[in-house]
């Protein structure tokens, strides 16, 4: 084959690749755009921002309300949390998008290591247990005389900031059991540093919660002990050790 076949050959792939990428991209955005006016439409935007906010309003005093600060706040907010929902929604479809790109570049091995993703499991733990429990402290240690009126905006980045840093740690048991299969960490190894691990899982805590106490053990505790579930994961799936000896040569 002569070079300037094997160029035009490169250019066909490359554009090829690039029509696939625009046609996922495409059918991504679709979906959430469409379930977002669906959402916006019913139940409706302000409807699905008092979803968000049950957690809170439970656990204020009576005659307690949020407030909004900016005068586009009612409206924006609103709308961002209907595209939020929109894309949680829709998550799946747009990650086989995603994988429906990748996965012909892939080996068969490689294929057999991406495994559902438990994003919503994080996302849930948040909503239903750290929420309730660190607003109920907050609320609960409002000095007196002081009437706690928590601004929209700054409630929604402290929800998306919460829920973002949840989902990712849900997550490590799927990174655990890949590190091992893939051999790049041994299950040994995964073993001996847990100690770091615990320590680490403080200090991520500490970063990505409120500077309570309570906040930083309800990210750090299920984050160590998922560490722990991935560690057992992989030895239930199949050790695959980084350091493990290549099989023996044949003998005569």
């Amino acid at each position: 084959m002569s070079d300037a076949q094997s160029s035009d050959n490169q250019t066909e792939t490359f554009v090829s690749h690039l029509v696939e990428l625009r046609k996922r991209v495409i059918y991504a955005v679709t979906a959430v755009i469409g379930v977002m006016i669906v959402l916006a439409i019913y139940p409706g935007m302000a409807k699905m921002y008092s979803l968000v906010a049950q957690p809170l309003l439970a656990e204020l005093p009576k005659g307690a309300n949020m407030i909004a600060t900016d005068v586009t706040g009612t409206f924006m907010v609103p709308l961002k949390v209907t595209f939020m929902a929109a894309f949680v929604l829709t998550l799946p479809w747009v990650l086989y998008q995603i994988w429906a790109f990748v996965a012909p570049g892939l080996y068969q091995h490689e294929q057999k290591l991406v495994v559902p993703l438990i994003v919503f499991c994080g996302m849930a733990f948040a909503y239903y247990v750290f929420f309730p429990a660190v607003f109920k402290l907050f609320v609960g240690i409002t000095p007196e005389g002081v009437k706690m009126m928590t601004d929209i905006e700054k409630y929604l980045s402290f929800v998306l900031t919460m829920f973002i840093a949840f989902g990712i740690t849900f997550e490590t048991p799927v990174v655990v059991v890949t590190l091992n299969r893939t051999g790049m960490v041994s299950l040994a190894k995964l073993k001996e540093i847990r100690g770091y691990v615990l320590v680490g899982a403080f200090v991520i805590a500490a970063i990505f919660t409120p500077p309570d106490v309570l906040s930083q053990f309800l990210l750090a505790v299920p984050l160590y002990i998922l560490y722990e579930i991935g560690i057992l994961a992989a030895a239930v799936l199949g050790r695959k050790d980084a350091t493990a000896p290549t099989a023996d040569a044949s003998t005569d």
